[in-house]
C-alpha cells in the first residue's frame, strides 16, 4: 500500500469502526425461531465427560487456586472459535439485554432521555405510557430515582437505565424539576411494558410515493410494517421504499411475512437447509397489500441476514430494485439454546438460500479477523466510495425470474450503485453534527424556544422554520477556542453549512415529531433515496427489472 493509501486509511479508519459498530447485534443474524420457542441445550446435547474430567482434575489437583467458571468459559470460546463468526455465547447477564431488542419491549417507565451537563433531561415521553399516566413532560430533568441523587453526577445512560427499569407493577419514585420553572415535583410510577420499535418512520416523501424505515426484524415488525403501510395506502401512496440500511437482520419469520405483502402467486421467498435440518420452504401465501405499485429496497454494508432474505427475493422476483451498496453477505440461520446457567448459545443450524439458489454468506475460512476485516477491505478497494463497483465474492451466477445475472457469497448486489458520499459524510463533519456540543445547543434552544414552536404537522415546519443560522452561531460560540477554530475551518466549505444546517433542521424535528419529523426532513436530501425517486418516476425502473 503507498503513502496515498494508507493516509487515506487513516483518516477513514473512525468512520469504518463506527460502521461496525452500528451493525450491532452480533454482526447481523438471523433467528429461525421467536425466542418464546427458544430451546433448553440440555435437551438436544449432553455435556461432555472429558471436558468435565479435565476441569475437575484441574480444580482438585492443580498447585494454585484457579476460578473454574472462567475455564469453562475459556474452553467454549475454544470450541466455538472452529465454527462460523455468528455463533455466539451469551453470557447470563446479557441475555435480557440482548433479547429486549428481539421481542420488541421491556418493563420500565416509558421514556427517553439525554445526558446534559451531568443532568438527565427527557426527551421523549411515550403517549399512554407509565411516565406520561403519572405527569412526565417533555423537558423535566431527573434530579433523584428513590432516594439516589443522579443529578450533577457523572452517571451513565446504561446506569440510569439500569434503574429505571425493574419488574413490571413494581413502583419507582422520581423527583423532577421542570425546565424553565425551576419547581421541583415528585411522581410515584408503576413500571409496565414498554414498546422497542423497529419500523423508526412511515412518511409520505412526494404525492405518491411512501418510506418506511425498518431498523430490525423483531417479534413486533411485521405488525408495525403493516400498521405503517395501511396508513400509506391511505393516503393514496402508489409506490413505496423500504430502507433496510443499517438494519442488522433478526427473525426470519419477521422478513417473509414482509415479503409476503409485496410478492404474489405462492413465489418462493427463501429456503432453509443445514446438515442436522431438514429443507424449509417459505413463500408468499396471503393476498399481499402492496403486490404491484413500484418497490426500491435501500441497503447498504450494514444490511445484515433477514435484511438480505427480504431484498434477495424482491431482487430474484424482479419486483423491485435494489438500490443502495453491496450488503454485510451473511447467510447463516441461528437457534437459541438456553444453557443451565442461564447463559444461552446461538448456533448456527442452517443455510439460507433466495429464491434463485444462491446463499450470500461470505466466506469466513480464515478466521473471525480476518471476517471482519471485509468493511476494511471494501474501502481500500475503493467500493464504498465508488472507485470500484465490480468486486465480487463469488463469481457463480444465477438468474432472476427476468433472466437478471445476480451473484452469491458476498452480500446482495444492488441493482443501482450508490457510492458512500466521502464528502458530506468525512468523519471531522460527522464529529460536528452528532456531537454533544451540538446536541447541548440544540436541546437548550428547543426548551427555551417551544412556545414559538408551533406547527401543525411537519410540512408547516420545513416552510416556517429559519433558525438554522442563529443555531450554528450558537454552536459556535459554545466551543473552546481551539475546537471553535477546528468546527469553523470544516464549515467553511459551503457543503459542509449545508449539511450541517440540514441536520440542525431535521434534528429539531425530531424532538417537535420524532422519528417521522427527523427523517420527512432529511430524506429530501439523502442521496440514495433521491436515486430511488429518480429510478421510479422514470422509465428506469421498467429497463432495470426487464419489463
Amino acid at each position: 500500500m503507498d503513502e496515498k493509501r494508507k493516509s487515506s486509511l487513516q483518516v477513514w479508519t473512525p468512520l469504518l469502526f463506527s460502521l461496525v459498530m452500528i451493525l450491532g447485534m452480533i454482526f447481523g443474524f438471523d433467528l429461525h425461531d421467536t425466542l418464546r420457542n427458544k430451546r433448553d441445550i440440555q435437551s438436544v446435547m449432553q455435556r461432555s465427560d472429558r471436558l468435565e474430567e479435565i476441569i475437575d482434575l484441574v480444580h482438585e489437583k492443580y498447585t494454585d487456586t484457579i476460578n473454574t467458571d472462567q475455564l469453562y468459559k475459556d474452553a467454549i470460546a475454544g470450541i466455538l472459535k472452529h465454527l462460523d463468526p455468528h455463533t455466539v455465547y451469551i453470557p447470563a447477564d446479557e441475555v435480557e439485554g440482548v433479547n429486549e431488542d428481539l421481542e420488541g419491549g421491556f418493563f420500565g417507565i416509558g421514556v427517553e432521555f439525554s445526558i446534559v451537563r451531568d443532568t438527565i433531561q427527557v426527551t421523549s415521553v411515550i403517549e399512554n405510557g407509565p411516565a406520561e399516566k403519572a405527569g412526565v413532560a417533555i423537558g423535566d430533568q431527573l434530579l433523584k430515582v428513590g432516594d439516589s441523587v443522579v443529578a450533577g453526577k457523572k452517571i451513565t445512560s446504561e446506569g440510569i437505565i439500569q434503574m429505571l427499569r425493574g419488574k413490571q407493577h413494581s413502583s419507582v419514585g422520581l423527583t423532577l424539576k421542570g425546565p424553565l420553572s425551576g419547581k421541583e415535583k415528585h411522581v410515584s410510577i408503576v413500571r409496565d411494558t414498554v414498546p422497542i420499535y423497529s419500523v423508526d418512520a412511515d412518511i409520505k416523501i412526494d404525492s405518491n410515493t411512501g418510506f418506511i424505515k425498518v431498523n430490525r426484524f423483531s417479534a413486533t415488525t411485521y405488525n408495525e410494517f403493516s400498521k405503517a403501510l395501511k396508513d400509506l395506502k391511505a393516503q393514496g401512496i402508489t409506490q413505496l421504499i423500504i430502507d433496510l440500511r443499517e438494519n442488522p437482520g433478526g427473525y426470519l419469520d419477521a422478513a417473509t411475512m414482509i415479503a409476503d405483502e409485496l410478492l404474489d402467486d405462492n413465489k418462493l421467498i427463501v429456503y432453509t437447509k443445514g446438515l442436522h435440518t431438514p429443507k424449509t420452504e417459505y413463500k408468499a401465501g396471503e393476498k399481499g397489500m402492496f403486490e404491484t405499485g413500484k418497490l426500491a429496497i435501500l441497503v447498504d454494508e450494514s444490511s445484515a441476514s433477514a435484511s438480505e432474505i427480504l431484498s434477495g427475493a424482491i431482487q430474484d422476483w424482479d419486483r423491485g430494485v435494489i438500490v443502495g451498496r453491496r450488503t454485510y453477505g451473511k447467510g447463516l440461520v441461528q437457534e437459541q439454546f438456553e444453557m443451565g446457567d442461564g447463559a444461552a448459545l446461538r448456533l448456527t443450524v442452517a443455510k439460507y438460500y433466495t429464491p434463485a439458489g444462491r446463499c450470500i454468506q461470505r466466506p469466513f475460512d480464515k478466521g473471525k479477523a480476518a471476517y471482519m476485516k471485509d468493511f476494511e477491505n471494501r474501502f481500500e478497494d475503493g467500493e464504498l466510495t465508488g472507485k470500484d463497483t465490480t468486486t465480487r465474492k463469488d463469481t457463480t451466477r444465477y438468474y432472476t425470474s427476468m433472466h437478471r445475472p445476480v451473484y452469491g457469497g458476498g452480500g446482495i448486489s444492488p441493482d443501482v450503485y450508490v457510492p458512500y458520499d466521502t464528502a458530506r459524510l468525512s468523519p471531522g463533519l460527522l464529529g460536528i453534527v452528532f456531537s454533544d456540543d451540538l446536541r447541548e445547543v440544540l436541546w437548550d434552544y428547543f426548551i427555551h424556544s417551544r412556545e414559538h414552536l408551533k406547527y401543525k404537522n411537519v410540512k408547516e415546519y420545513d416552510v416556517q422554520f429559519n433558525d438554522e443560522d442563529k443555531i450554528l452561531k450558537s454552536y459556535l460560540a459554545s466551543l473552546k477556542p481551539t475546537e471553535k477554530v477546528n468546527a469553523a475551518k470544516i464549515l467553511s466549505k459551503s457543503a459542509n453549512t449545508m449539511y450541517f444546517k440540514l441536520q440542525v433542521k431535521a434534528q429539531m424535528a425530531r424532538f417537535l415529531f420524532r422519528e417521522n419529523g427527523y427523517y420527512a426532513i432529511y430524506a429530501k436530501e439523502d442521496s440514495v433515496v433521491k436515486k430511488a425517486l429518480e429510478i421510479m418516476n422514470s422509465d428506469q425502473y421498467s429497463k432495470l427489472i426487464g419489463r
